[in-house]
């Protein structure tokens, strides 16, 4: 079945279940799906469920969330909107300037989330002054996951260079494994080229680059560079990569199958999932040379207008979402950070109390940069182009320099 005809598919069991759902008290439109995606999903599910707050599930498999994002026009186009949604970045503006979201000003003054989110998220949570989405989490891209055992074997340290990953993954090609577990989506190799860019250029150069979409940046030997990297690190992937799923690359270093995987911390939640222990089972560390920076998305929860005023149950689960102890309870099993400054690390495992240390770090730095390919960075029509020309690159269409002039021409039209 193609993709298109599974999101219609997709769009018309919602539509026909969606006249079931005024039995529930929130409807709730997501892309969680994986393991321990769900498992996160299921504290904010027994946290309303405690306030006899009902939850009508509505998932649309698909790690990055365009399916959802399709579903979700669809529904609304039919003048048929969930309750809440799952969006990211600029996703949440777009619909906020339509005027589709709900104004949540009352229960974030009641809650004093002006205080406690930091400005890099509220500048995505609220548009025009106004509170139209509830961040759930902070995720960071630059990460890389790692199969303890595999690197202990081979003698490999933390590489904090590009000179000793390289040596590292050439270490493990050698003894015979996969060195990069890596998923064939277009979402992916962008989230992956993220770190790349940040770890050739620097900071000063991502941000003119990939949020400031400066031409002479993208068009630069720096850009070229990066995708030089990217190559390496291509060289490194295994066949069978093409259209694999996130989780199941991540599911290859847990089973041994491959060395490192280069993905945002929800990957965390696939290892703590399967009983896995940081520092003991796996490693996480920072994509190297990206060690002072946080490469950010951030999951929020917007609240479709249902006729002109927040609900009593959206306004719950607003406030449960921005409680202190469901950040921490949610957070602690999706892999990701608190969105609230004020949450203590206590309950947090070694990868945890790392992400939320490096969150402050990198906020106090102004070193919060967010990530485009996880659409923090641009409109999501900047952010296709880049899709497509990354994919493009790493799928072998395009060598370096080419793909260094393809970036500059995508963006320049989708502007």
């Amino acid at each position: 079945m193609t993709l298109i005809k599974q999101l219609k598919l997709s769009a018309a069991v919602l539509a026909l279940t969606a006249t079931t759902a005024a039995a529930a008290d929130v409807e709730v439109l997501h892309w969680w799906t994986s393991g321990g995606e769900a498992a996160a999903l299921n504290v904010l599910k027994g946290d309303l469920e405690s306030q006899n707050i009902g939850w009508m599930d509505m998932p649309v498999a698909g790690g990055g969330g365009e399916a959802a994002m399709t579903v979700l026009r669809a529904r609304v186009t039919s003048g048929n909107a969930p309750t809440a949604v799952q969006m990211l970045g600029f996703d949440i503006q777009d619909w906020a300037k339509e005027g589709a979201l709900a104004n949540l000003n009352d229960v974030a003054s009641e809650g004093g989330w002006d205080a406690v989110v930091p400005a890099a998220l509220q500048r995505f949570s609220k548009y025009e002054d106004q509170w139209v989405a509830a961040p759930v989490n902070v995720h960071s891209v630059n990460w890389v996951w790692a199969n303890k055992k595999l690197f202990d074997d081979n003698n490999i340290s933390v590489p904090t260079t590009w000179e000793e990953f390289e040596a590292a993954m050439q270490t493990l090609q050698d003894a015979g494994v996969t060195p990069i577990a890596q998923g064939g989506q277009p979402w992916q190799e962008a989230t992956l080229f993220d770190s790349v860019v940040m770890a050739t250029g620097g900071p000063e150069f991502y941000q003119k680059a990939l949020i400031d979409l400066d031409p002479e940046a993208l068009g630069s030997d720096t850009m070229k560079q990066a995708f030089d990297r990217l190559g390496v690190i291509r060289e490194n992937v295994d066949d069978n990569f093409s259209g694999r799923d996130w989780n199941l690359a991540t599911a290859m270093v847990i089973n041994g199958e491959a060395g490192m995987q280069i993905m945002g911390d929800w990957a965390k939640g696939e290892f703590v999932a399967a009983g896995q222990v940081p520092d003991e089972d796996f490693l996480c560390f920072r994509f190297p040379g990206t060690q002072d920076q946080v490469m950010f998305n951030a999951d929020q929860f917007a609240m479709f207008d249902q006729g002109g005023t927040v609900s009593e149950e959206q306004a719950a689960l607003a406030s449960a979402i921005m409680s202190p102890s469901f950040q921490a309870a949610f957070n602690v099993v999706k892999g990701s950070v608190p969105a609230r400054t004020d949450v203590p690390d206590t309950d947090f495992d070694a990868c945890g109390k790392k992400g939320m240390a490096d969150l402050a770090q990198a906020a106090e730095a102004d070193m919060l940069f967010g990530s485009l390919a996880q659409g923090h960075g641009a409109p999501a029509s900047i952010k296709n182009a880049y899709y497509d020309v990354v994919t493009a690159f790493f799928n072998g269409s395009f060598d370096s320099e080419t793909a260094t002039e393809e970036l500059v021409t995508a963006i320049e039209i989708a502007q």
